[in-house]
């Protein structure tokens, strides 16, 4: 007989990593330990941007963080005066633009990623190659799943 996922027995470990994440302050913990001056809004953007790997639209950075674009906005001008990103022509339509990581702001990125990362990677250390492989997978479709589940309500 196959075990079925319990949702009674799930949620609470759901609702405990939310609390280990927001009261850890890992976020803010990773921001101080590289030196970003940003606040987690800024850093969400800084972070879509690197994960993008390319410049971006603000409505496009607006879409991937799903927020709406004035959000981004109001955050640019921090990251621009900060010399985390800048405005760019966009090649394809001269009179739009893009933003863009400046170096400054990449390397920020990725010395936030290695803090935060390293992070991870200690906490599941101890686990076989295996389960890390497939927590990494479920965890994906998970979140990927309960996204369209939500999106269906809207």
């Amino acid at each position: 007989m196959s075990e079925r996922l319990d949702p009674a027995a799930v949620l609470p470990h759901l609702m405990q990593l939310g609390t280990v994440l927001n009261r850890s302050q890992l976020v803010e913990r990773a921001m101080d330990h590289v030196g970003l001056p940003i606040d987690r809004p800024g850093l969400t953007v800084l972070m879509t941007l690197r994960m993008a790997g390319q410049p971006l639209r603000v409505g496009e950075i607006a879409a991937r963080m799903q927020v709406v674009g004035p959000h981004v906005t109001r955050h640019l001008h921090d990251l621009e005066g900060a010399g985390l990103v800048r405005r760019v022509t966009d090649p394809t339509d001269q009179r739009a633009r893009l933003i863009e990581l400046t170096d400054s702001g990449a390397a920020a990125a990725g010395r936030y990623l290695e803090a935060i990362l390293g992070w991870f990677t200690g906490a599941v250390a101890d686990w076989s190659e295996e389960d890390q492989v497939t927590f990494g997978r479920l965890l994906s479709r998970f979140v990927n799943d309960l996204q369209a589940r939500v999106a269906e309500l809207d």
